[in-house]
């Protein structure tokens, strides 16, 4: 496939929805279940702030990619889980996983090259 720019926009919409520090770890966590509260997913990625973890779930349910579901309780109860639609995005989020996994080794692979030339 030759790279236009009508094919970099493609991949522009797609980064725009998956880029971020939060966003990928936010999807596998719902991909591994069927629905998290927010303090599970809080729970799950201890480093994420409360305001971002709630602005990048607001923008993923924006784009569709999960749900919100309110139950009418005091304190009120919130669970997240993905899409039909979201759910297309586990084979890609999981091959960007494993090449993360591979490419990390690769790394170390090369720092021990270095080391013993």
């Amino acid at each position: 496939m030759r790279a236009n720019s009508q094919n970099y926009c493609q991949i522009s919409a797609s980064l725009d929805i998956l880029v971020g520090k939060w966003k990928p770890v936010i999807l596998l966590n719902l991909l591994a279940t069927d629905v998290l509260r927010f303090s599970e997913l809080k729970r799950e990625i201890p480093d994420i702030t409360q305001k971002m973890l709630t602005k990048q779930l607001r923008e993923l349910e924006k784009e569709d990619i999960i749900f919100r579901k309110v139950y009418p309780e005091v304190p009120p109860k919130v669970e997240y889980g993905m899409t039909d639609y979201g759910r297309t995005l586990e084979p890609i989020l999981m091959a960007m996983h494993e090449w993360g996994n591979k490419h990390q080794l690769h790394q170390k692979e090369q720092q021990q090259e270095k080391v013993f030339v």
